[in-house]
């Protein structure tokens, strides 16, 4: 094979007008002459909207490619920023933010839309100078959304494609000088010398000008983008070279990718799914540019596919679920100065998180707020957040919200919380039992769908409110007992009343549970006091966990929102471990990557040894558990594409790195890494493998992470993918990268080989 890239194969786009098919492929689903993208195309005037006090005019429009908006001050010069629509997550229309609807007066809803990006970016909120042209930016952008998110892999590598030629084409005269060329290499994370990279340019430039047009371009990106890795593997099941006919690649799919007896199956199903050629579909074959778009794809993802939507029992009691958890879930930044935000309960909400919580305090006008108490955080009102809550407890899944509610209020200003609760919440919120009997296990995330539970200190127990009639003897007894007296001072009957499944009380100890503890009997644990636990007591811990819920917080020290590792309170059965949402890194990344199955639903069934009841597990000796079976993983990581580059500096380009991490029981914490590739962020190849051992496979986690080299000083990230080692597809498999921020940066992604085997 020559080195030099001068194989030939069939491209994506087979057409002399390249020019025009990209572009028609990027806007045909909302063509350019559909009213409202023209509206958007021409531009408009529109005031972003910081605060009551911050209003300012930008010009916003959409630029050719159908992807990007651009928009500038009117008096910032040549000073302008741009967007990607595959950044923004919806379109919210009318007052639907905290700054616009404290601008509602000055401005009325038909002119005002927000738009929502992915991940923790900040919002944008518009106004605009009429109806209609509100109008016209809110449907086009939901049109240009709707159309990002619905690309298929040709589309995306066409929009790829024009994307480079854009940020190229410094000049905008169409065409690509050799200069350009070389500037475009560096932006691309690639280091060449310019003998080589004077070769590409000259086998792209066939009309012999000294410049590229769009169609020489798509040309030299082939050349640039061309696998050999791919290649390779497909030569080794290609007869003859040239296509994977119909029984060669059921053989890879069976030999490499491990699908078992449906192989065949599958691989007529691909060949319909991702071959662009259709003489090759007619032959029921596959031609390399169909393989690598398969390899690349959701099918080629390390992710199996049928544990992406709900594939878990939800009839289980709720002590055996992991529950996504949220701390101090108002807060948007720091815990002593940060803002407190509703936007910080939908963005959680949003994220799949299945229990926020709420820390109230008296407010100088009879009303509750929200804030970290004795600090300077920002104040909201409590009954606003149970507005958000009725809005979008239930947006991304149905299985049941967990309202933490950290009281401080007297006990006047808790009857209004329970007035709210009630009032806006209605239907949503569960105030009686389930099937009316007082439950000897918790009810199912199933039986709860669509509900939202009150966990919070409770007068009594369910034995009383059970009984009915409250003037039975038995029941006065209970409640004008001194004990309940005393509580009775501090707490508002009509909140005590709204506690139903999650009745917050006192850790008394492992065995004090054991023998008195009520199902519907809560603690909350710090996360020194539950690591401590953990280690000196860790069957306990799971036994106490099979029957009752155990919610973690993070310790007073984090000042600064940040976490602690969430794993060591999984691997002893804690169902609410409640982390910083608003906080980005390794503890968000195993928030997000154990929770990325099950339809992201928030629930996750815990494993069968940690909701046995008479199972004997401990996390520091997982080898004496029944039905022990370690494994061995091993990971070939052959290559990564397209890293983006850390430094933005013009002459910059990474030097990558690949570090895998294993979580898990303390037996199984591992990482080990690859080599570094200097100056190329690109097309890096290692060719290296890294090997572990895993003792406990239902708990462990396993974090692929890239980074910058630098021998002088920390390592900078550039991406990262978590997934549960349950949920990994063993064979040649993509990982498709995500930012910090947990959101997707396309196309970057790591090529790895995966083999999973029993331990001999």
């Amino acid at each position: 094979m020559d080195p030099e890239g001068s194989r030939e194969y069939t491209l994506f786009f087979e057409t002399e007008d390249a020019f025009t098919i990209i572009k028609s492929s990027i806007l045909s689903a909302v063509p350019p002459y559909d009213p409202d993208i023209k509206v958007l195309m021409a531009g408009s005037t529109l005031r972003k909207v910081k605060s009551r006090s911050w209003k300012k005019q930008r010009h916003f429009r959409l630029l050719e490619d159908g992807l990007t908006i651009w928009y500038k001050s009117r008096w910032a010069g040549k000073g302008h920023s741009t967007f990607s629509v595959t950044e923004l997550e919806m379109v919210r229309e009318g007052h639907q933010s905290e700054v616009l609807l404290s601008i509602a007066e000055e401005f009325p809803a038909a002119l005002c839309f927000t738009l929502v990006f992915h991940g923790r970016q900040g919002n944008l909120d518009l106004v605009a100078e009429s109806p209609e042209e509100a109008q016209a930016w809110i449907q086009g952008v939901r049109k240009l959304i709707h159309r990002a998110q619905t690309m298929d892999e040709k589309e995306r590598l066409d929009q790829w494609v024009w994307d480079w030629f854009q940020k190229a084409d410094k000049n905008k005269d169409g065409k690509m000088n050799f200069k350009e060329v070389r500037k475009l290499l560096k932006m691309m994370n690639i280091e060449m010398n310019e003998e080589h990279a004077f070769h590409l340019f000259t086998m792209a430039d066939k009309s012999g000008t000294g410049s590229l047009e769009i169609e020489q371009f798509v040309h030299f990106y082939k050349i640039l983008t061309q696998r050999d890795e791919v290649w390779k593997v497909f030569q080794d099941y290609s007869g003859d070279g040239e296509k994977l006919m119909l029984e060669e690649l059921d053989n890879f799919l069976r030999i490499e990718q491990q699908t078992g007896e449906r192989s065949a199956q599958h691989a007529q199903e691909l060949i319909e799914r991702y071959e662009p050629s259709e003489t090759a579909k007619k032959q029921g074959a596959m031609t390399l540019d169909g393989f690598q778009m398969y390899l690349c794809s959701q099918d080629g993802s390390i992710f199996k596919p049928e544990h992406q939507g709900l594939y878990q029992d939800m009839s289980q009691p709720l002590s055996h679920y992991f529950i996504s958890s949220s701390h101090n879930t108002y807060l948007l930044e720091d815990q002593l100065r940060g803002h407190s935000s509703l936007e910080a309960y939908i963005k959680a909400l949003k994220r799949g998180c299945r229990c926020v919580e709420v820390d109230s305090w008296d407010g100088n006008d009879g009303e509750p707020v929200v804030y970290h108490g004795h600090t300077l955080t920002s104040k909201i009102l409590f009954r606003d957040i149970m507005s958000t809550l009725k809005e979008y407890a239930f947006k991304v899944s149905n299985f049941p919200v967990i309202l933490s509610l950290e009281n401080h209020c007297g006990v006047e200003q808790q009857t209004v919380m329970a007035q709210h609760l009630r009032q806006i919440l209605g239907d949503t919120l569960l105030t009686t039992l389930v099937d009316g009997q007082v439950p000897l296990q918790l009810p199912s995330p199933q039986e709860l769908r669509g509900k939202i539970l009150l966990k919070a200190k409770k007068i009594g127990g369910l034995m009383i409110e059970a009984m009915g009639d409250r003037n039975c003897p038995m029941a006065s007894f209970a409640l004008f007992s001194p004990l309940l007296q005393k509580s009775k001072s501090k707490l508002s009957r009509e909140l005590s009343d709204l506690v139903v499944y999650c009745k917050s009380v006192h850790f008394h100890g492992f065995e004090h549970s054991r023998l008195h503890a009520k199902c519907y009997e809560m603690s909350s644990f710090s996360e020194s006091k539950a690591k401590k636990l953990a280690k000196e007591s860790g069957r306990d811990f799971v036994q106490y966990n099979t029957r009752q819920l155990s919610r973690i917080y993070p310790s007073g020290f984090r000042t600064d929102s940040s976490n602690y590792n969430p794993q060591d309170m999984w691997s002893v059965g804690c169902q609410i471990v409640a982390l910083n949402f608003q906080t980005a890194g390794l503890e968000m990344d195993l928030n997000d990557g154990l929770f990325r199955q099950n339809n992201c639903c928030g629930y996750v069934l815990k494993p069968e040894f940690m909701t046995d009841g008479n199972a004997q597990f401990s996390p520091e000796k997982p080898d004496e558990r029944q039905g022990y079976r370690p494994l061995r993983l091993s990971i070939q990581v052959i290559s990564g594409q397209q890293l983006p580059k850390v430094n933005q500096k013009e002459g910059s380009i990474v030097d990558p790195l690949v570090r895998v991490e294993i979580y898990g029981v303390p037996q199984d914490q591992a990482k080990d890494e690859t080599s570094h590739i200097n100056n190329n962020g690109f097309n890096p190849v290692w060719n290296e493998t890294l090997n572990f051992v895993i003792t406990t496979p239902e708990l462990a986690l396993v974090r692929f992470v890239v980074e910058d080299y630098d021998k002088a000083s920390r390592n900078d990230f550039i991406g990262q993918f978590t997934l549960p080692f349950k949920c990994i597809q063993a064979g040649y498999r993509h990982i498709h990268l995500l930012s910090r921020d947990g959101t997707a940066i396309p196309p970057s992604s790591l090529f790895v080989n995966i083999s999973i085997s029993e331990l001999s």
